[in-house]
């Protein structure tokens, strides 16, 4: 069961939200007073507890909602993916001789500058890959298309029933999403697409309080759109600002709204498409980490996980295994 202070200053972990108390930990973890802590260039720390700490810091935020023995089981790979570039070097260095035989200098000036940029870059940080699994469940893919402002409110969506995977209604935030996959979400639902009074009301109803309602009450904003094009189907005449959609981001939202490279949402229909898995080149990681992505932290982490991952996956543990489209499209 997922933990409740998970804003806790005194743990001071990062987590998949927009909240401000998110954010404020986050600025210690980057650069306050905790990013000391976990720098173990100089430390009498042992190699164990190194370990043990960068793997509970990088947990937190990848995946907290997800018990430890499951996501060792399903959602950690075997082995980290090789990004390196299929292109052999000699390969370059014989164009770039060609090119100067041909009295094209540019060209080869050009293909040899890009080649040394790459060198210089080194490897891919393939550290935070070890999370791709994790970037694939529907819940993490309506966070990360920053159509709810945490990860806990993706996953209140998906279980409440208003969200479709491929025009369908899903219920299992564990879903694994497969390249292709559509998901929408219930504009209903999205509490910066409501007036403050209604989106406050809804918040305080799920907490467990009263609200009296009465018929009279005003229809919402996407109903009158919809009734007005039922009235209206060739021209959608709007008598007012209040029949416009309100959006109103919460405050403190800006440092987390981007969109990762692997996923095309559409705002206008409240949809995100999951185009491919992400990936990693030369000096740059496509999955959202708030540590390096090759750093200390990540590579000690995967040394943790690479001891004490499950090594017997047996029928019974296969038939619990969370749903995987990509593996049921292959089979």
């Amino acid at each position: 069961m997922r933990e409740l202070k998970i804003y806790d200053f005194n743990r001071c972990l990062p987590r998949m939200s927009w909240s401000p108390q998110n954010l404020y930990n986050l600025y210690r973890r980057s650069i306050g007073d905790e990013a000391r802590k976990a720098q173990w260039t100089r430390t009498t720390v042992s190699l164990f507890s190194q370990r043990w700490q960068s793997k509970a810091l990088t947990r937190a935020y990848h995946g907290d909602f997800i018990p430890e023995k499951i996501f060792k089981r399903w959602y950690l790979p075997k082995v980290l993916p090789d990004v390196r570039p299929r292109v052999k070097r000699n390969i370059d260095v014989e164009q770039s001789g060609l090119a100067r035989w041909a009295k094209k200098d540019s060209v080869a000036e050009q293909e040899e500058k890009i080649r040394e940029e790459e060198e210089a870059k080194g490897l891919a940080p393939v550290g935070s890959l070890m999370f791709m699994e994790v970037e694939r469940r529907i819940d993490v893919v309506i966070f990360r298309a920053c159509l709810a402002p945490s990860v806990y409110e993706a996953r209140r969506m998906v279980v409440h029933g208003s969200v479709l995977l491929n025009g369908k209604k899903h219920e299992n935030p564990g879903t694994r999403l497969a390249p292709g996959d559509l998901v929408s979400v219930d504009p209903a639902e999205i509490r910066f697409l409501q007036h403050p009074q209604e989106s406050s009301s809804k918040k305080a109803s799920e907490d467990g309080e009263t609200e009296n309602t009465s018929g009279d009450e005003e229809q919402a904003a996407p109903e009158r759109i919809a009734n007005s094009i039922r009235a209206k189907p060739y021209a959608l005449v709007y008598k007012s600002k209040s029949d416009l959609t309100p959006f109103n981001l919460p405050d403190y939202a800006s440092p987390f709204l981007f969109v990762p490279a692997y996923l095309e949402p559409s705002f206008k229909t409240c949809s995100v498409v999951y185009v491919r898995h992400p990936t990693a080149r030369p000096g740059y990681s496509e999955i959202p980490t708030p540590y390096d992505a090759d750093g200390e932290i990540v590579r000690f982490a995967w040394e943790w996980y690479a001891k004490r991952r499950p090594k017997i996956r047996s029928k019974s543990q296969r038939a619990r295994e969370p749903e995987n489209r990509q593996a049921l499209e292959e089979s």
